[in-house]
């Protein structure tokens, strides 16, 4: 009689979500999952060392490392902008005049722009009194998710959301600077963005 014995890996499913599948393109649900090896003879027998975990997309089956999961889906970045650019723009109207009708008129333009059909001069209002640690959080929470190119445009927005009330003050520069640091700008970055957008308003 022979018994044939070999290696074998079992996955478990351990957590499901919603993520951006590379592979797809698009937002799908996935299997977060659990490998672990086993000594086999017909049946697993003997566990043996964890593999650690995969994420699996329900649709194609691909598997994928965790990290995977860092990336935003497009329903997260949909809700994460326009409360960044809520954020933002509180920001660099605080830092020269919150009053000017100008400047709070860009704005709610800016707002809507990034998708929030529905903001007007009253929410903007209300956003106006919200602590300044909120707005940085939500401003940092979206940067962390931008590339590059995305960080510029949105800056070049909060820009021009200053300068609708006329030149830039020590004070505005120094908030569009601090704004474009929590976005992930570096100073120098944020300085050309700055500069060029100046320019392209004069």
């Amino acid at each position: 009689m022979f018994v044939l014995f070999g290696i074998s890996v079992r996955f478990r499913t351990v957590g499901e979500g919603m993520f951006h599948c590379p592979s797809c393109g698009g937002d799908r649900r996935y299997r977060r999952r659990a490998g672990r090896r086993y000594v086999t003879a017909v049946l697993p027998l003997i566990p043996l060392d964890r593999l650690g975990h995969t994420v699996q997309c329900r649709a194609c089956r691909t598997r994928f490392n965790t990290g995977v999961l860092r990336t935003p889906t497009a329903a997260r970045m949909e809700s994460a902008l326009p409360a960044a650019a809520r954020a933002a723009c509180c920001l660099a109207l605080l830092a020269g005049d919150p009053a000017d009708t100008a400047a709070r008129v860009r704005a709610v333009d800016v707002v809507r722009g990034y998708g929030e059909d529905a903001y007007g001069p009253e929410e903007l209002a209300g956003d106006l009194d919200m602590p300044e640690s909120y707005q940085l959080e939500e401003i940092a929470a979206t940067g962390a998710q931008l590339a590059v190119e995305a960080k510029e445009w949105f800056l070049a927005q909060i820009v021009r959301v200053a300068l609708a009330a006329g030149e830039l003050s020590t004070g505005q520069r120094d908030e569009l600077h601090r704004i474009a640091g929590t976005l992930g700008l570096s100073p120098a970055h944020a300085l050309g963005v700055i500069l060029t957008t100046e320019g392209a308003s004069r």
